[in-house]
């Protein structure tokens, strides 16, 4: 098991340079990244490689609840910590798969506990292995395959059938977008257009164009992807952006 990069989320400079010592001193962890809200928060995860997030709930502006339902929308999230001042949050974060609840102050003691379980979970993640995965049949240059579902960035509608892009090539599927926003659903994709469908997980930057218009990078991708106004509210509180 590689060391873990970590991401320490909360408004307050003072604990999050605790925790950061706190969770530095530990061997298991490699690199320790800190963000001061969600937005930053959700820059860092899309850059990628981030394994763990240990989340305060209560921040100004967009709250840790709503980066937490964001990372059940990733199709490999990392490992979720709660850690907060208030205990009436328990049962909705345990909702949203935290594998702990960790309340402040944070003793060390406390942080070993909870780093067990990550380290449980990201075990039990690694044991699945891909041997589940989805996979979408397509074609190209004539010959069937079956393209992972992690491996897609994009679908782009193409008459009656859609085109599915990689990063490394493009496939004809020959089943409607409709069929496609319903089997990609819960591994992470979402339709931003009635021409689109992508994978939050490769999400790279968003742009406003205005008139509630936006349009998407992706990551390794050139071309850009509208969002259509209809999904705009919808793909803002996916992202866990204002």
């Amino acid at each position: 098991m590689s060391a873990w990069k970590v991401l320490v989320v909360d408004d307050e400079p003072p604990i999050r340079a605790e925790l950061h010592y706190l969770l530095a001193q530990d061997s298991r962890v490699g690199e320790v990244l800190e963000a001061g809200g969600v937005t930053r928060a959700v820059e860092q995860i899309m850059a990628g490689g981030v394994d763990v997030v240990f989340l305060d709930i209560s921040m100004p502006g967009s709250n840790g609840m709503r980066l937490a339902e964001f990372l059940k929308n990733l199709q490999t999230p990392p490992v979720l910590v709660f850690v907060t001042a208030y205990s009436e949050h328990a049962v909705q974060a345990f909702d949203l798969d935290a594998v702990d609840y960790v309340l402040k102050p944070v003793e060390s003691s406390r942080l070993e506990r909870a780093l067990a379980k990550v380290e449980n979970a990201i075990k039990q993640r690694d044991q699945r292995g891909t041997g589940r995965d989805l996979r979408i049949p397509a074609e190209r240059d004539g010959n069937k395959v079956f393209i992972l579902a992690r491996d897609i960035s994009y679908v782009e509608a193409r008459g009656d059938y859609a085109d599915i892009h990689t990063q490394d090539a493009s496939y004809l599927a020959k089943s409607s977008m409709a069929s496609l926003e319903e089997r990609l659903a819960n591994e992470g994709f979402m339709r931003v257009h009635k021409s689109f469908i992508v994978n939050i997980g490769k999400v790279h930057g968003v742009r406003a164009l205005g008139q509630g218009l936006m349009e998407l990078t992706l990551a390794h991708e050139a071309r850009t992807i509208p969002v259509s106004r209809r999904r705009t509210a919808q793909l803002k509180e996916t992202l866990g952006i204002a």
